[in-house]
């Protein structure tokens, strides 16, 4: 029996560079997967298009997917920033809203649908170098710190519920977007997409259903 087999999991950025990956390694660790992206692509299966900003759209589509087992967050985004104390209200409104809002909106939406399960899971995405503040990155850091303590926060509450909650922590991820953005570093350092799937993968299986608010670092070689 494979892992996720008999299992359906809701994945938020499903069409980004790394949750393509993570859909592809969930489905091939037998689950059925629900993909949730800002845009539809009508070349893929159980693909919805909502804006995770939105918490009634995000509500309304959701409740209408009928039951499923998991929920990974993965809608979120980075941009480097200015001095903490001279950065601009757009740049944290951003960054709370791609990174916090969308994850936010989501689990208020899925938890309803989790608790009538006999058990399930949530995986959302932190930063590991968001574990201690970062210059030029206050907006960012803050952002995804928040992540990290609503999951750790999450986990306390509904662990008794049969759900469980975690986060992996990730460094550089190896994408065409982060190889475009940072040409003279060496990807052979960074995080595979498809090990940090794995890790997210083996979290929302029944093996992980005993670990509760755990924040996994994932650093490749750096």
């Amino acid at each position: 029996m494979k892992p996720l087999e008999n299992r359906t999991v809701v994945i938020t950025g499903a069409l980004g560079g790394l949750g393509r990956t993570v859909c592809a390694v969930a489905e091939s660790q037998g689950a059925r997967v629900i993909r949730l992206d800002i845009a539809r692509d009508e070349s893929l299966p159980d693909c919805h298009a909502v804006d995770l900003t939105n918490a009634d759209a995000t509500r309304e589509l959701i409740q209408s997917l009928g039951p499923f087992d998991s929920l990974v967050n993965l809608a979120g985004g980075f941009a480097m920033g200015t001095e903490s104390w001279d950065s601009s209200d757009e740049q944290w409104d951003l960054m709370f809203s791609l990174n916090v809002s969308t994850m936010r909106n989501a689990i208020k939406a899925a938890v309803p649908v989790l608790l009538q399960q006999p058990s399930g899971s949530i995986v959302n995405v932190g930063a590991y170098g968001a574990r201690e503040g970062q210059g030029l990155m206050g907006a960012y850091c803050a952002s995804k710190s928040v992540v990290m303590r609503l999951t750790e926060t999450l986990a306390e509450e509904l662990k008794s519920k049969g759900v469980n909650v975690n986060a992996v922590l990730p460094t550089v991820i190896d994408t065409q977007a982060n190889r475009a953005a940072m040409p003279d570093s060496d990807p052979a350092d960074w995080v595979s997409p498809d090990d940090l799937a794995s890790v997210i993968c083996f979290l929302l299986s029944p093996a992980a259903k005993a670990v509760h608010g755990a924040l996994v670092p994932v650093r490749g070689l750096s």
